[in-house]
């Protein structure tokens, strides 16, 4: 537990002196003028000279939508989610050079949902300090709970796997995840944003690369689920894999994953911090509770992980690792194709499920369709062998 405190304590307090680097954005101006700016470019659109009308919404996209998409995403995250596929639907379209009537439908669609956000920031007050307190122990919470899960399966893994010594390499990839958080949400704020990198695209590719490393993680322990053969690889080259590549790719994961939500919470503590003024003790405190609950959990899981079956427990942490890795992979999708670096095909009427990952977009479902197959192509090229 000390551990897990020591990591944890300079979070916090790390947290709150960035704040201080946040500057406040007028939400329903920004949204006013993405609208005006969009309705022009649609009516002026023209297929054959698309890619002016793509240029433009790349723009309002990265110029203007992502400076407040970390604020609206505490107002409601489904609605900024929505919104990033429809930005990615609408550019892509416009980069194929679409007909015209498709473009205005797209346009249309993402209009209408602009336009409850913009509703949301004329409703908007001054959060009282029990919201600011909610919102606060929420974030942390939602954002800590995905990473814990990560951590804890590779933190129990090890120790069921007679390697409890070897536990430390998985809290120094969380070490090494926290200032890397930090980091990158105070270069968000104060390099990114100024120089114009997308926040979309680092989203994305820090996702694809936990995508990676979670699926190798997890295809390697399924492989070692049942007992025997457990035993068996263990005699053979138990210090030599735990030693090298395999401690590796633990650490990488459990990096990546606290990485990916540790600098996405710094992030939305900025913008809660500046919907919140004057309730920073409120902050603080909701900070500080969800902190304690998710060291409860994280040993709740570890006293539950060392009671399972062998082969459940390898079976289980094997699964949750690869579901988040379809997870990753759908939402990193997502990300680069609102930034404009994939290709965005939109499937309206499809059910959109961001805690799975799950968008309405023929790239993403087709990547993670592509992914969960694997297993079952695996299994027949074996079968074949024998």
């Amino acid at each position: 537990m000390l551990t897990l405190y020591r990591l944890l304590l300079p979070l916090a307090f790390s947290l709150f002196s960035l704040v201080l680097h946040a500057e406040a954005i007028d939400g329903g101006e920004v949204i006013a003028d993405i609208l005006a700016r969009g309705e022009a470019s649609v009516t002026a659109y023209d297929p054959a000279r698309s890619l002016a009308t793509a240029s433009e919404f790349s723009a309002l996209y990265f110029d203007r939508f992502e400076n407040l998409e970390l604020d609206l995403a505490l107002k409601d995250s489904n609605l900024k989610n929505e919104l990033e596929i429809l930005f990615g639907a609408l550019n892509g379209g416009a980069m194929r050079g679409v007909p015209k009537a498709q473009l205005e439908a797209s346009w249309q669609e993402l209009k209408g949902k602009l336009a409850l956000a913009q509703t949301l920031y004329a409703a908007s007050e001054r959060a009282s300090g029990g919201g600011a307190f909610l919102k606060a122990l929420t974030i942390l919470l939602r954002e800590g709970v995905e990473a814990m899960l990560v951590v804890g399966a590779l933190a129990a893994y090890l120790r069921r796997a007679g390697a409890a010594d070897r536990v430390w390499v998985i809290y120094a990839g969380v070490a090494t995840a926290i200032p890397l958080s930090l980091l990158t949400g105070w270069a968000v704020n104060d390099f990114l944003q100024s120089t114009g990198a997308p926040l979309a695209v680092v989203e994305g590719v820090t996702m694809l690369a936990a995508c990676a490393v979670l699926f190798y993680v997890s295809c390697w322990m399924f492989a070692k689920r049942e007992a025997k053969r457990w035993e068996e690889w263990i005699a053979r080259q138990m210090d030599a894999a735990l030693s090298k590549g395999s401690l590796l790719a633990l650490s990488g994961a459990a990096c990546l994953a606290v990485y990916r939500e540790g600098a996405e919470t710094v992030l939305f503590y900025q913008a809660l911090a500046l919907q919140s003024p004057g309730q920073e003790l409120f902050l603080c405190a909701g900070l500080g509770v969800a902190a304690l609950l998710l060291v409860a959990f994280f040993f709740l899981m570890r006293h539950a992980a060392l009671r399972l079956p062998f082969k459940l427990f390898f079976g289980v942490t094997s699964a949750l690792l690869y579901g988040l890795a379809v997870i990753f992979l759908g939402q990193a999708i997502v990300e680069l194709q609102a930034a404009g670096w994939i290709a965005s095909i939109y499937l309206p009427g499809f059910p959109h499920i961001n805690w799975l990952g799950i968008a309405p977009t023929a790239q993403s479902l087709g990547a993670q369709a592509a992914l969960l197959l694997l297993p079952l192509g695996w299994w027949i090229i074996v079968g074949v062998k024998k």
